[in-house]
């Protein structure tokens, strides 16, 4: 639905204005302030959008006329607004009776009142945009996994460099042994040695008296020859043990020659250095498992990373497949990005056209936007905007403190004064045959 024509008569600063828009692409009225140019935006949204935009002083200072706005859609709906109570009236073409409801039915509210949209906070802004491509649901909940997951991931991170920290600044003793020192082993140990020590010196003893016993016996031998005869038996007994004695003399020398006394000087020093040996060991210990806990929180990290990744990736996805306003709007963070920048970032120009696509998408039935004050478009951008709108099939009514050759009507003290005619040929301004000298031109 588009504006064919309107008319409006004392309405804030308007006298008498009749206008008819280009239907497809922008409408400027152009004037120095103070001429009524927004007023003229503000009958628009009270015609169609309700008392709730009337304006607390809506008829003209000093008419005694009551305000007059008739407005003339595309498909022939008549609204007017008119008389001392300034009542609704809605002629429907096909004869149906008609009011604020259907007006209601394709009258977008931001159409008609685009500041609300464009001072809106960014994540409103953000959350129109979401509601028009029908993702702001599945947008929320991969939002909430990537907050999820970069908040566990930050606390790991955190957890980890406290740990790698802590593990560097650890002392180290390449030269403690691995496991803690036992003292009851240590001194089990140092027992087993001097018992094995005491049966070695047992062993030598054993050896002296054997020595001593083989001595003796030769004594008695030499002692006894001469008594031979006599003692025949008793030497043969003899002779026969004498030869077990040097058997076990030499077994016995022999054995002690291989003996081999083992020193318990290291586990002596090692018993009263037990709890310094035991100090580094924990030392090393402690350091080894600082060093285990921070690669453990590390690697959590990266598959928390790759899950962040995953959910972000998702999100890109999630609205390259949307149906977009525009070609390069898109949401980040909660935020409109639109070519990489976010709202604060864009152009006056880029705000507005950004705007104008949403809203223009939020009822698609509405066929037009009013856009107040658009002093921040230069000449060129200007153009290009009007030649989008064209594009769009969409219809724009805007306000310019100008009078030059980009207005299609020039206001001055609530009239129209110059007003732009296209042929095929040519554009020039001339004075419009509607202008209205005073009160009452309905």
């Amino acid at each position: 639905m588009k504006i064919n024509k309107l008319e409006i008569e004392n309405v804030k600063r308007v006298k008498a204005v009749r206008i008819e828009p280009t239907a497809n692409g922008l409408t400027i009225i152009g004037g120095p302030n103070g001429q009524g140019k927004t007023s003229i935006l503000d009958s628009i949204a009270w015609a169609l959008g309700g008392d709730r935009y009337r304006p607390s002083e809506a008829q003209r200072q000093g008419s005694i006329t009551p305000p007059n706005i008739q407005i003339v859609m595309n498909n022939g709906l008549v609204v007017e607004r008119k008389g001392k109570n300034s009542s609704l009236k809605v002629i429907d073409p096909n004869g149906e009776k008609a009011g604020q409801q259907l007006l209601n039915s394709f009258v977008e509210e931001l159409a008609i009142d685009l500041p609300k949209f464009m001072q809106a906070n960014n994540k409103d802004k953000a959350n129109i945009l979401l509601q028009i491509i029908g993702v702001g649901q599945q947008l929320f909940e991969l939002e909430r996994q990537e907050t999820d997951f970069y908040n566990q991931r930050r606390a790991i991170g955190q957890i980890a460099d406290q740990k790698e920290k802590f593990a560097k600044e650890q002392p180290h003793f390449p030269d403690a042994p691995k496991e803690l020192v036992s003292f009851t082993e240590l001194v089990t140990q140092q027992q087993e040695i001097l018992a094995k020590n005491g049966e070695n010196q047992r062993k030598r003893e054993q050896v002296k008296q054997i020595e001593f016993k083989h001595q003796q016996e030769e004594s008695q031998i030499n002692q006894v020859q001469q008594q031979i005869q006599d003692l025949q038996n008793k030497l043969a007994e003899m002779q026969s043990n004498h030869i077990q004695t040097s058997m076990d003399l030499k077994t016995a020398q022999k054995s002690a020659i291989d003996l081999y006394d083992e020193s318990t000087e290291e586990l002596e020093h090692n018993i009263a250095e037990i709890d310094e040996i035991n100090r580094k060991v924990r030392a090393n210990l402690d350091k080894e498992k600082a060093e285990d806990d921070a690669k453990i929180q590390r690697e959590e990290y990266g598959k928390l990373t790759t899950k962040l990744e995953a959910v972000r990736q998702d999100k890109v996805n999630l609205l390259k497949g949307a149906d977009l306003p525009l070609p390069e709007l898109s949401v980040e963070d909660g935020e409109l990005i639109y070519k990489g920048q976010k709202w604060d970032n864009m152009s006056g120009a880029e705000q507005l056209r950004v705007s104008t696509a949403i809203v223009r998408r939020l009822k698609p039935d509405c066929g037009f936007v009013l856009i107040d004050k658009l002093e921040q478009m230069d000449l060129q951008t200007l153009e290009e905007f009007g030649k989008w709108l064209e594009q769009e099939g969409l219809q724009a009514i805007a306000t310019r403190v100008s009078t030059g050759d980009e207005c299609s009507i020039v206001i001055e003290d609530g009239y129209v004064v110059k007003e732009k005619k296209e042929t095929k040929s040519t554009t020039e301004f001339i004075p419009p045959n509607n202008a209205w000298t005073g009160e009452g031109a309905f």
